[in-house]
C-alpha cells in the first residue's frame, strides 16, 4: 500500500492550454494537506522563485502513516527544478521511502534530458518534464520523468470535464484529468492551470487526497 502512495505522488484539456501554463499562475507558495481516509498523513508544499526569466521549484513532502498510534510507515522529499520559461533544464531530488533511499539528477543538454539515477544512467527525450504535480503541461504527454527514481513513467491522460473542487478557503471551478498507465490517478487544474487537488487509490483500497490550503 505505502509504496503505491509514493509511487502515484511522484508521477502524476478543457479550457486549460500550454499558453496558460507559461503565464505562472502560483504565488509564493502552494501547500496542501495530504489524507488517507480522511485521517491526515502530512503535507506537499511547493515553493516559487522567480529570477529574471528562470523559475526554481522547490518541492518538500512529509508523510507519516500510523496504525494504533505507531508510526508504521515515513515518506519524505525533497526537490528542486529549474525553469527558463516553459523549458525543463534541470532537477535534483532526494527522497527516503520508507529507509529506501533515491537520488536523481537531471539535466537538459544538446543530446536530451540527461538523467543520473542509483541504477544507471539515461538519456531521455529533451521535451520529456517532471512528474510533479504543479505544471498543467504534462497533461498533454504520455512520458514523464519519475522524479522519485529517475524512470520513465508512460501515462495516458483523459479529460473527464469540469468540477467543483473543495479546498480549505472554499470552492473552484476546475478541469478534471484522470492519469492512467504507470500511475493511476485523478487530478484538477483550474482554469488558470494552477494545480488545486489530486486523489487517487492505494493498493489496499484505501484513499489518499490533497486538500489545497490556499
Amino acid at each position: 500500500m505505502y509504496r503505491s502512495i509514493a509511487a502515484v505522488l511522484l508521477v502524476t484539456a478543457g479550457a486549460v492550454t500550454a499558453a496558460d501554463a507559461q503565464d505562472q499562475p502560483y504565488g509564493p507558495t502552494l501547500t496542501f494537506a495530504v489524507y488517507r481516509n480522511g485521517e491526515a498523513i502530512g503535507r506537499h508544499t511547493l515553493a516559487f522563485q522567480h529570477n529574471g526569466s528562470d523559475l526554481t521549484v522547490s518541492t518538500t513532502i512529509d508523510f507519516a502513516v500510523k496504525v494504533l498510534g505507531i508510526t508504521a510507515y515515513r515518506y519524505s522529499h525533497r526537490g528542486q527544478e529549474v525553469w527558463t520559461r516553459d523549458a525543463f533544464q534541470s532537477a535534483f531530488t532526494q527522497t527516503d521511502d520508507n529507509g529506501t533511499k533515491y537520488t536523481v539528477r537531471a539535466q537538459r543538454t544538446a543530446n536530451g534530458l540527461d538523467v543520473q539515477r542509483s541504477s544507471g544512467r539515461e538519456v531521455m527525450p529533451a521535451g520529456t518534464l517532471p512528474t510533479s504535480h504543479w505544471n498543467v503541461r504534462q497533461i498533454g504527454q504520455t512520458t514523464l520523468l519519475n522524479t522519485q527514481n529517475g524512470a520513465q513513467a508512460h501515462i495516458q491522460v483523459t479529460p473527464l470535464g469540469r468540477d467543483k473542487v473543495r479546498t480549505a478557503t472554499g470552492w473552484v471551478d476546475a478541469n478534471h484529468y484522470r492519469y492512467s498507465g504507470d500511475v493511476s490517478k485523478d487530478q484538477w487544474f483550474d482554469d488558470r492551470g494552477r494545480w488545486v487537488r489530486t486523489v487517487f487509490k492505494a493498493s489496499d483500497g484505501s484513499t489518499i487526497e490533497y486538500i489545497l490550503q490556499e
